[in-house]
């Protein structure tokens, strides 16, 4: 792998997880700070124990295997966000920055054990081969999908450009599952998609940073701005995973003044120390080789009315860019409290096949808060749909080994109770249905902004009690059969309660399953 590309994930963020990375020399430090010399008895007693295990232990162990995963195992007790990078990890890591990856072009979640497609992703290999919305993956190459966790499908559909992979489709309206075979492609994720509403309102969503997205933006504005007086502008990060720390910059610098405070990081070493500020437009201009167009013609960016839509899906660089915008009262944040993930990760090359990520620091927003577990709290808070909340995202507080935040009570968090659709229907970010869009848009205008729609919720909980009432009739008239003379009832096994759970979109990326519209 090229110096250059080294540098090129030295800032990243990966998945729901993704983080800010920055280049290190940890060594160095080390020896400037005074930290305490390496324990050499204690790695002579590691040495040893790499003898005894590589000389006796009953079957052979290769030295590479060894030394991998007694690295992993430093990491065991460590937060969520550290690891080490093995070959393929590393690889993985660069193809996401540059927001492209082997594989097929489908959005899938989870029913009834199985993979789900949510949406074919316009112009892949799937949607070219027929798969659709609704397609449940039954196999892959031969291998049933039950039970299979969605990780485990993404490895086995994703792969190198060119190479084939058959799955096993049920369809409604079929009588039983066909074979598809896919020949895979690279797949370029587009982070950045928008569309004018009425009344010159221009909606924008950012669906991961990489690092384009901020020139991508400013593109998109061009052209949903050409030949009208924009009046008011939403910003979407709901379901943005993060990203690049750049590109969160570039971003926050195209709504606010050059030089003003976006984020700051503070670690124990000097280098975790920084802050970073604002950019010229001119300098996000100068990417976009725009025949022209000059920085005085997007000045209205800086002024126009603006809100930021959030969810619990919204993490790392989507929540340095709320928190910037919000601290600089730029714009107003509507929607569900985000993610949490207020740390900072470190990619340090052990080579250039394999590194490790390492939590190094916190990051702050520009008046001085930390959101790591607490998220960015909404400044209205609005429901994912008008029925209630849908996304059952894992929050940081939520992932095993988290870094703790001191002036935020956990328990006390846990313990309030949020109401989810019991029935969920799925809905497109940026369409007629999306409820806390139409709520943006309220607040854009002066009208009315709702948590949730009581009719409809109203509605929702009558139809739920009929539906509860009508059960306990049924399991009534059981009960009476099953009391009476005679009765051949057989025995029932007892099937554990599944709660219901919302249909989540993701997207399959080299990095897992990434929550996606």
């Amino acid at each position: 792998m090229s110096k250059r590309k080294l540098r090129g994930i030295g800032l990243i963020g990966l998945g729901a997880l993704g983080g800010v990375f920055i280049s290190l020399a940890l060594t160095a430090t080390a020896q400037r700070s005074g930290v305490e010399p390496l324990p050499l008895r204690e790695l002579r007693h590691f040495a040893s124990v790499f003898d005894v295990i590589k000389r006796s232990y009953v079957e052979p162990v290769t030295d590479q295997q060894l030394i991998d995963d007694a690295i992993r195992g430093m990491f065991t007790d460590l937060d969520p966000h550290s690891a080490y990078l093995d070959a393929e990890a590393f690889k993985e890591m660069e193809s996401m920055t540059q927001g492209g990856f082997g594989g097929l072009g489908i959005e899938i979640g989870s029913e009834d054990g199985r993979p789900k497609v949510i949406s074919p992703i316009e112009d892949t290999p799937a949607a070219k081969a027929g798969i659709m919305a609704g397609d449940v993956i039954m196999g892959i190459d031969g291998k049933s999908t039950q039970d299979m966790t969605l990780n485990e499908a993404i490895k086995l559909m994703r792969g190198e450009p060119q190479t084939a992979v058959t799955l096993s489709i049920s369809r409604a309206g079929r009588d039983k599952p066909f074979d598809v075979t896919i020949v895979r492609d690279h797949i370029k994720v587009k982070s950045i998609r928008g569309k004018n509403l009425d009344n010159d309102i221009l909606y924008v969503r950012v669906s991961q940073f990489q690092e384009r997205t901020a020139a991508d933006l400013v593109r998109q504005l061009q052209e949903l701005s050409s030949g009208i007086q924009p009046r008011g502008l939403v910003l979407d990060l709901r379901n943005d995973p993060g990203g690049l720390l750049e590109s969160a910059i570039g971003v926050t610098s195209a709504f606010v003044k050059p030089g003003d405070a976006v984020v700051s990081t503070k670690g124990r070493i000097p280098s975790s120390n920084r802050e970073y500020f604002a950019k010229p437009l001119t300098s996000v201009l100068s990417e976009l080789n725009s025949n022209g167009q000059s920085a005085q013609s997007l000045s209205w960016l800086q002024d126009i009315p603006m809100v930021v839509l959030v969810n619990a899906g919204s993490a790392s660089a989507s929540e340095i860019v709320a928190g910037a915008l919000q601290d600089h009262k730029r714009a107003t944040v509507i929607g569900t409290r985000t993610f949490g993930k207020g740390s900072v990760q470190s990619v340090v090359p052990l080579s250039p096949e394999v590194g490790i990520k390492l939590t190094t620091a916190l990051y702050y927003t520009p008046n001085g808060r930390t959101i790591q577990v607490t998220g960015v709290d909404p400044d209205i808070e609005v429901d994912d749909t008008a029925q209630g909340n849908l996304f059952r995202i894992p929050r940081e507080a939520d992932l095993d080994r988290h870094l703790l935040n001191a002036g935020f009570d956990e328990d006390a968090d846990k313990a309030k109770e949020v109401e989810f659709v019991e029935e969920p229907k799925m809905f497109e970010f940026g369409s007629e249905d999306d409820f806390q869009l139409q709520q943006a848009v309220n607040f854009l205008e002066g009208r009315p902004v709702k948590k949730s729609d009581p009719k409809v919720t109203q509605t929702a909980k009558a139809d739920e009690a009929g539906a509860d009432k009508a059960s306990q009739g049924d399991a009534k008239q059981n009960t009476n059969a099953s009391t009476q003379p005679n009765s051949a009832a057989p025995a029932q096994k007892k099937t554990p309660v599944i709660e219901p759970g919302a249909v989540q979109r993701y997207r399959i990326t080299p990095e897992g399953v990434v929550p996606q519209p």
